[in-house]
């Protein structure tokens, strides 16, 4: 189809300059509005919190956007006279039903939203959840139902303060790689063209659910797991878009702009995106062997701070992309794997599944206790890793492990995961706590529970032995023979032993 034919979805050719002046405008005001993190409140739990639990645990954290998978009176009221911004929900098993009757939409709008403002700070309705892909019946209704809503809050003099759209799944868009030639599956354009003319007309937004996750698991190993985490990666290993020569660094990015390019391709240039759902599984099955809390902690953490620093996309620099991450609570009554159950940031009583780290990032999700965190042996780790994991931190990585020489503060008790789980935090430390300085190849964990013991206290914690000051590990002479630098630990029927080169070469290379 001609750029003449997909010119009529979304404008008329005679609009075109205008809205090219519009776009200037619409672009410059989103670059100017920093972007914002919110969490997604899912209630598939045998012990959810009550309402004002959850509002308790979103002061502290600090969330001020949240988004509901429906309009509960409860939590609607609990988070009242609050200012935290709600994006309520209609779900899909009411679809239908506001999608046939503009009656029935306007009773939705009076009950849900018109009952709660000003007090609640309700601003966007999202219109039923992924429903050209898990709905595809109600398709035909979708845009009735945008609209009909909308109707019902321009009657209420609303409709400028809360924006209507409806949630996408990300498989929607064919071709996302490279991103500028991704289109709409167009067996659902007879729906995304009027829907995109609403979002247009009515100052809304693209509503998408962005999941790396799944992309990299389905993959077969085209993706690289660093690409679907943010991790940095050398330019040779960057992607590039070969007909806009972006340089692209992470999934997240690649999905995004492919949104944006699969909308200009229906000549849809101005209509800002929010991702109202990203996320990575704490915990999965054994075919599910990357849905772990480092990988879910890496993930989230480096998201945060993506969007929080308003880094835009490759098409896109400086606008705001912003995301609620999926998801607050762990949903142990959730159908399907194990990792379907192991999305959340906290468990049901509002511990964190792991503690994020985002310094510098703000004040939001302020679990980043990392001044109070400690890096130590991960129960269950093979004990050979493990060795070869402290052979490594004493050598290598430069970390001073006299204090577990016999008769030393911290040489009992006298085996590789207490001695592993002292290495590992001192090396933790001496490197400032940063991301992914406590990994050790998997077999290392973050914790914010003091591993200290006895006169045995371990770096960061109130007090230290008297090998570390402020935190700065003393490196040892290198003429010493009393010196965990200069000797690598092993264990023999619970005896400490030292060996000057076993292990070094089997974990030189270890990725940290």
């Amino acid at each position: 189809m001609d750029g003449l034919g997909r010119m009529r979805f979304c404008t008329h050719e005679s609009m075109a300059l205008f809205l090219f002046l519009l776009l200037l405008v619409v672009s410059g005001t989103v670059a100017d509005e920093d972007a914002f993190i919110g969490v997604n409140i899912g209630t598939d739990l045998s012990n959810m919190p009550s309402p004002t639990q959850v509002v308790a645990l979103l002061k502290a954290q600090q969330i001020r956007h949240v988004r509901l998978y429906d309009a509960d009176r409860a939590m609607l009221l609990a988070l009242a006279n609050t200012g935290i911004r709600v994006t309520v929900s209609v779900p899909n098993d009411q679809l239908l039903g506001i999608g046939q009757s503009n009656a029935t939409a306007a009773n939705w709008v009076a009950r849900n939203v018109l009952a709660h403002i000003p007090a609640t700070n309700i601003t966007a309705i999202a219109v039923g959840s992924e429903v050209l892909t898990t709905l595809p019946n109600a398709a035909p209704v979708l845009v009735s139902a945008l609209k009909f809503i909308h109707s019902a809050l321009v009657a209420a003099n609303l409709d400028s303060q809360i924006k209507v759209s409806t949630p996408h799944s990300s498989s929607i868009i064919l071709d996302s790689f490279p991103p500028s030639q991704a289109f709409f599956n167009r067996s659902w354009e007879p729906v995304m063209v009027p829907l995109l003319k609403f979002l247009q007309s009515t100052s809304s937004y693209l509503m998408l659910n962005v999941y790396p996750y799944y992309d990299y698991m389905q993959s077969n190993g085209v993706i690289p797991l660093d690409y679907a985490l943010f991790r940095p990666l050398p330019p040779n290993k960057e992607a590039v878009d070969a007909n806009t020569l972006l340089h692209y660094t992470n999934v997240f990015d690649a999905v995004v702009d492919a949104a944006f390019f699969a909308m200009s391709y229906l000549n849809c240039t101005n209509i800002p995106l929010v991702v109202l759902e990203s996320g990575w599984p704490s915990k999965g099955d054994s075919s599910e062997p990357d849905a772990t809390i480092d990988n879910a902690n890496t993930y989230n953490s480096n998201l945060i701070r993506h969007v929080l620093n308003n880094t835009g996309t490759p098409k896109h620099p400086g606008i705001a992309v912003s995301t609620y991450i999926y998801e607050l609570y762990n949903e142990d009554l959730r159908p399907g794997s194990v990792s379907e159950k192991n999305w959340g940031l906290f468990d049901e009583n509002g511990m964190p599944i792991y503690i994020l780290h985002l310094t510098g990032s703000g004040t939001v999700l302020a679990n980043d206790t990392t001044n109070q965190t400690y890096c130590v042996a991960r129960d269950g780790a093979d004990p050979k890793m493990l060795q070869a994991a402290l052979d490594w931190a004493c050598g290598p990585g430069k970390v001073d492990c006299s204090p577990l020489l016999q008769g030393q503060p911290c040489s009992e008790p006298d085996n590789v995961v207490a001695h592993a789980t002292y290495a590992f935090d001192a090396y933790y430390h001496q490197m400032a706590m940063g991301q992914g300085t406590c990994y050790f190849n998997g077999v290392a964990t973050i914790t914010t529970t003091d591993p200290s013991h006895g006169s045995c206290k371990f770096p960061g914690s109130a007090g230290r032995n008297n090998t570390f000051i402020n935190g700065t590990s003393l490196a040892p002479s290198s003429n010493s023979t009393s010196s965990g630098c200069q000797s690598q630990y092993f264990y023999s029927s619970g005896a400490l032993m030292s060996s000057m080169i076993i292990g070094i070469l089997v974990w030189s290379a270890v990725l940290l």
